[in-house]
């Protein structure tokens, strides 16, 4: 079904989920066997499609600039031969990973007999909705295919065609491994009311997975009636205790902010101790200079670097992704984290301390999805994490927090297993 096709979209929407539905049931009892080789199988059809690919992908490319998308997004947009070599990597990848459906964990006996487990299952059909990197189309299919669960994919206008031809070689795959091509759908419409019909429908999509600005995920957060799985904003923070290593802290400062600047876990705010801000801010000032990156900070922190503009109270609630940093000097740990709960974003947050106790405190006390000690917070990645890969993090409490994988995607039901007992 072409773009141009689809003239009723509520009623493909629903065609879609239904179909969709049906496809979870059977990619749930699939073995890791099929699961496996539907991967391996996909892989080598993108291999195999790299002309294919190419010319899709310089469509979307020639309409984005026509459009006049910037520099930035047109990157993000490319399939270059390494991006899809990476797809064709990590589909093998995932294949490679242990396969969570099915685990029986905590098996224990009861006094009356029976033995209480329990056993990790799929959620279903999962909804994925994001934009630009056509790149996310494979591995969103990988990480759901693997976890048993169904997939409806909806990418952005920008990268259409992209994602279609992706999509091809994904149902090629599928069906080459004796799996349900509707195991994995992308929308076939850049009409947004798709979305609007994807997070709303409980009765076809078990969860929704936003991959894309803060504008759009506001969107679906507020309007969903479907359970969604998301973060906001990334605003994460490095804390330099008084007692940390100068020479390591310097590093791993360094690192947090500099490795790269447009990822939801680069550090956005600094918080130094005052103690050692003398000894540390200029030669922390002098990097970031040399790296490019403009310094907002607190009165003393101005005193302290050259070139620092005075941060204002909105820097202190911003996610930059830019070579933006605001800086604040503190009297210590309670106030590290009170900083970090008031202006926090529950993303990541790293201590860099060699004293045992206030370490533990901060794992303890920081309320954040991943909290790091002596660690740059860009390893808040789930490859870093040895996941394999990641779907996305969230930052939510309840079923899945930070990175989210095949776990993430997967939940648990209790099993009892019994020899006829019966309850008196």
């Amino acid at each position: 079904m072409t773009q141009t096709a689809i003239s009723d979209v509520p009623a493909y929407m629903a065609d879609l989920g239904q179909r969709a539905r049906a496809a979870a049931r059977a990619v749930a009892r699939a073995d890791t066997a099929a699961k496996d080789a539907a991967l391996n199988a996909i892989a080598a059809r993108l291999d195999a499609s790299r002309d294919a690919l190419g010319q899709a992908n310089a469509a979307d490319l020639e309409a984005g600039a026509a459009r006049g998308l910037d520099a930035a997004m047109l990157d993000r947009l490319e399939l270059t031969s390494a991006r899809i070599d990476a797809m064709i990597a990590g589909l093998r990848e995932v294949a490679a990973l242990p396969d969570p459906v099915g685990a029986i964990t905590d098996l224990d006996y009861r006094p009356s007999g029976i033995q209480v487990g329990r056993m990790r299952v799929p959620l279903g059909v999962v909804g994925i909705i994001y934009e630009s990197r056509p790149n996310v189309t494979a591995d969103a299919a990988a990480l759901c295919l693997k976890s048993g669960n169904a997939a409806v994919l909806r990418g952005g206008s920008e990268a259409f065609e992209s994602n279609r031809a992706i999509a091809a070689c994904i149902q090629q795959g599928l069906a080459a491994a004796g799996l349900p091509e509707d195991a994995v759908q992308v929308v076939a419409t850049t009409d947004r009311a798709a979305v609007g019909a994807m997070i709303t429908a409980p009765e076809h999509i078990d969860v929704i997975i936003p991959r894309g600005g803060k504008g759009l995920i506001e969107r679906i957060s507020r309007d969903a009636r479907v359970p969604v799985i998301k973060h906001l904003d990334g605003i994460c923070h490095v804390y330099v205790d008084d007692r940390a290593d100068m020479d390591k802290a310097l590093a791993v400062a360094v690192n947090a902010k500099t490795q790269r600047y447009g990822t939801c876990n680069t550090m956005e705010t600094l918080l130094v101790h005052e103690a050692i801000a003398e000894g540390f801010l200029p030669r922390f000032g002098a990097a970031m200079a040399e790296a490019g990156v403009e310094l907002r900070g607190c009165e003393q922190t101005r005193a302290l670097v050259d070139g620092a503009k005075a941060a204002s109270a909105e820097d202190w609630d911003t996610e930059y992704l830019a070579p933006i940093l605001s800086i604040r000097v503190i009297d210590g740990l309670d106030a590290a984290i009170d900083h970090i709960e008031r202006h926090g974003s529950h993303h990541t947050d790293t201590i860099l301390t060699e004293d045992y106790g206030r370490a533990r405190r901060f794992l303890r006390e920081v309320d954040s999805s991943s909290v790091m000690v002596n660690a740059s917070t860009r390893f808040a990645d789930g490859f870093e994490y040895g996941l394999g890969a990641e779907i996305g993090i969230s930052t939510d409490k309840f079923h899945a927090r930070g990175p989210v994988g095949l776990i993430g995607l997967t939940s648990q039901k209790f099993v009892v297993l019994g020899d006829g007992q019966v309850r008196n």
